[in-house]
């Protein structure tokens, strides 16, 4: 599911009033700020494009999946995907295409824009180089694909770098990850 624990204080920022979302991912005891601005002079809140929620992640990600695998993404095959209702794959797809990550038109389907592509490369980057690190260590493809699920949005880039870097070590050295798998034991 996508994120389950959300609570929206608001604190003062520069004159202006900021909601401060925090969500909290299965499996992610990290919380992510989401910022959105209100402008004294206008009362609509914009999304900063600087730090997609993890619902945003999510969902770019799967509308990316779904244009390179069937070369268009639906609102039924969004909701199918990722196991939501209709309506609120809607209600999300025209946040998206409001922060400027896609364009959309009701009843006609939608398109990523660059904004949301670089946002879906980079969650497919990360979730790649994850099952990478993973598949190293001799983990099965379920546990692999729930484990990157819940890390794949609360790892800081150091991290995944390092993560990164660990599996270019193994690769280079498998003698060493030999030695390793027969350290830990079966997976």
């Amino acid at each position: 599911m996508l994120g389950s624990a959300n609570f929206e204080p608001e604190y003062a920022r520069n004159g202006n009033a900021v909601k401060f979302h925090l969500a909290r991912r299965r499996g992610c005891d990290r919380m992510q700020p989401a910022f959105t601005t209100m402008s004294k002079a206008t009362p609509t809140a914009t999304p900063s494009p600087r730090a997609p929620t993890i619902s945003t992640e999510d969902y770019l990600e799967r509308i990316g999946e779904l244009i390179e695998r069937k070369g268009y993404a639906r609102v039924v095959d969004i909701a199918a995907l990722l196991e939501v209702s209709q309506p609120s794959v809607t209600a999300m797809v025209q946040r998206l295409a409001e922060a400027g990550y896609l364009n959309y038109e009701k009843y006609r389907g939608l398109v990523m824009t660059k904004a949301g592509e670089a946002v879906a490369l980079r969650i497919r980057n990360r979730h790649a180089a994850l099952k990478r690190f993973l598949s190293l260590l001799g983990l099965d493809e379920r546990t692999q694909e729930a484990d990157i699920e819940g890390w794949e949005h609360c790892l800081s880039p150091a991290t995944l770098a390092r993560l990164v870097e660990l599996a270019d070590f193994f690769e280079a050295n498998p003698a060493v990850l030999a030695s390793f798998r027969r350290a830990s034991g079966p997976s």
